[in-house]
Formats: structure tokens, sequence, C-alpha cells
């Protein structure tokens, strides 16, 4: 196990290997050392790698003893390792085509936790953000829900603290490694979250943080979270960024909306604006949407148990029936599998929106609501 990690380790370290070809080329070749191992010819024939790529893989092998070393200084942090091919690997990432194939983590919190929200916003954050962060935070607490952010100033490390106060599981995801908690300021939360919850990464020990992996952070607080919700950010602030990711991932995002003469509105005003996100009004109105109960059940789930098909047409039911049984679904799925017309189709969907029987998802995606 500890041999095949190091393999891992110094496979992720080597230039020009993404998340997407790592996981490519373990899959392709079966193990990280078969892939370190195979001769030049065999990594030829991976689709998408080219000959500079295949020069910097065989050099890989010459970071073994710097991978096992971390290994050795992880194992003495008690930090733990997980790739994408164990069972604690965040089940939210499978699907996801740049999610991190190795992550560096600190803490107790598991990384499937049954109900997550992203809450991010500007390192500048006001008073009335904070207050309102502090609010939603402490009104989530009977939900059972985890929260994740980034530890920055401001939203972020506002959200981190509530949760804690709260006694509530928080996870903060860091731009640099577990060694090089940004800002030094936030080091004593830091140790709390690594008490109470969970610090994770995708880079190794000694890594500090720089511009483009603050990017980086952002689509792994999208990942985690079942939801986003944007409090305050300037118009091209990071904040907007996750709520990017959060769409592409097809995750569900709110905003606070905000006084439209404060610049940290601006953000999420125009989230709301472009149908980007969600307009934040209540906590019961979010865990409504969310279909969150209060005894730890997704209410969705009641609601299919339950779902009265004979208040529907025969077209609509067909509908209905494959949405229970699938979960999420693709329209153009939808109308291969019930042999309904797309245009037909799109029409019935409308209807059950309005019925509120079903809800639409970003990416042409629905599923019950």
């Amino acid at each position: 196990m500890q041999e095949d990690l190091i393999y891992k380790l110094a496979l992720k370290e080597a230039d020009g290997v993404g998340g997407v070809l790592f996981r490519h080329l373990v899959s392709f070749f079966g193990s990280a050392r078969a892939v370190l191992e195979a001769p030049s010819g065999q990594l030829q024939k991976v689709q998408g790698i080219g000959k500079g790529n295949i020069s910097k893989i065989k050099k890989a092998s010459e970071g073994l003893i710097e991978a096992e070393r971390l290994l050795e200084d992880s194992l003495k942090k008690g930090y733990k390792i997980i790739t994408f091919q164990d069972a604690e690997y965040p089940l939210r990432f499978k699907g996801l085509y740049d999610a991190p194939p190795v992550l560096f983590v600190h803490g107790e919190s598991d990384l499937n936790e049954n109900r997550t929200i992203g809450i991010v916003g500007t390192r500048k954050a006001t008073e009335y953000g904070k207050e309102v962060t502090d609010q939603i935070v402490s009104g989530l607490k009977p939900y059972g829900v985890s929260v994740i952010s980034g530890l920055a100033y401001g939203i972020d490390i506002t959200a981190h603290k509530s949760a804690l106060k709260n006694e509530m599981s928080t996870i903060a995801v860091m731009a640099g490694g577990l060694d090089s908690v940004y800002p030094a300021a936030h080091k004593k939360y830091a140790r709390d979250i690594a008490q109470k919850g969970a610090l994770v990464t995708e880079n190794k020990n000694s890594t500090l943080p720089v511009g483009p992996q603050f990017i980086a952070r952002n689509r792994i607080i999208a990942a985690l979270s079942d939801v986003t919700l944007i409090v305050e950010s300037a118009a091209r602030g990071g904040g907007l960024v996750t709520a990017e990711y959060a769409n592409n991932y097809h995750r569900d995002v709110y905003a606070i909306p905000g006084n439209i003469n404060q610049p940290f509105s601006e953000g999420p005003n125009n989230l709301i604006k472009r149908n980007k996100a969600r307009i934040f009004t209540s906590i019961n109105a979010l865990v409504k949407d969310m279909g969150w109960d209060l005894d730890g059940q997704k209410s969705e789930a009641v609601y299919r148990a339950e779902l009265d098909l004979t208040q529907f047409t025969d077209d609509e039911s067909k509908i209905l029936s494959l949405l229970r049984d699938k979960g999420e679904c693709l329209i153009d799925d939808l109308s291969f599998e019930s042999n309904i017309p797309l245009n037909k189709l799109a029409s019935l969907l409308l209807n059950l929106e309005f019925q509120e029987a079903v809800k639409a998802l970003p990416g042409k995606k629905f599923k019950l609501r």
C-alpha cells in the first residue's frame, strides 16, 4: 500500500502530469508504478500523451526518494494522503474531469459528509456580510450541514469560526500545503478546524500558496459542496470563480443580494441578474430547495416515495417516474428514455416546473423537486 502511494506521489509531481492525465495513466496501466516503469513505446499508446510528456514521466522516477520522504513526513504529522482510488476519496468528485487525483488531509471530518455548503466571499467583508454569514451558519446547525470555505480573511474565516462556535463540522480548503497556512494569522483557527473538521489541499506539505493555486483551491470548494453561497464579492472577486466552478459542476448556487451602493454587492447582484445564482432569502427556503429536513434524511427522497402519479398526465407520469429512478437526468436522455420528442418534452418539463414537481438544473439537467 505504501509503496503504491510513493509511486503515485512521484507521478503526481511529474511536470506536465495534471489530474486528468494522472488518472488516465494509472487506469490505463493499472498502477502508478507500472506507469513509471513502462517503456516509452507503451506510453506512446496512451491517447493524448505527447513526446514531451513521455520524457517527463520517465524522469519522474527520480522523485521516488522525495516522495518517500513526503509520505514519512505526512505520517509523522498525522496527515492523511487520499488518492482517487481510495474509499475515503470524495464521492462528489466522481465524474469531475478536473478533480484532484491526490488529497492531503489533516483532521477528523469525513470528506463524504451527508450535507455540505460552501460559503465564500470577499476578504474585505462588511459587518453586514459577517453578521449574515454567522446567522446562516447558525441557522443550518439543526440540519447537520458541514461548512466548507477557504480559510481566507473576511467571509471565509467568519464561516469557519461560526461553524466552530456552533460545534459543526467545517472543512478548510487550502491553496498551499498543510504546513503553509495562509494567512499566517489563521493558524490558530486551522488547528481548531483540524481538531473538529478537516484541512484539505491537493498540494504537498511544504508548498507555499501562489496565485494560480487559489483559483485551483476554489474548484475544490465548489466540488465538495452540494450548494455554494456567495455572500459578498467585488465584480471580479474570487467568490465568483467558485460560483462559476459550481455552475459548471451542476451544483446549486445562491447569492446574498446587497446594497447597490456597496462595491462588494456587485458580484452577488450580478450573479443573480445573470441567472448564475438564486437569490438567498431565508434558511427555510434554502433547505426546502435542497431537500434537507431535520432528521438527517433528504426530504427529496420522501417526496419520491410518496409521489402520486395519478394527478399527472401519462407523459408527465413517464417523466416523473424516470426522474424518480435516475435522480438527475439530461433532457436528451429523458427524451430518449421516454420516447418523447425534445420540443414536446421541453413543454412538459416547463409545465412540471410550474407545478413544482421538477427542478431545472444547469446544463439542461432536471430532477424531482
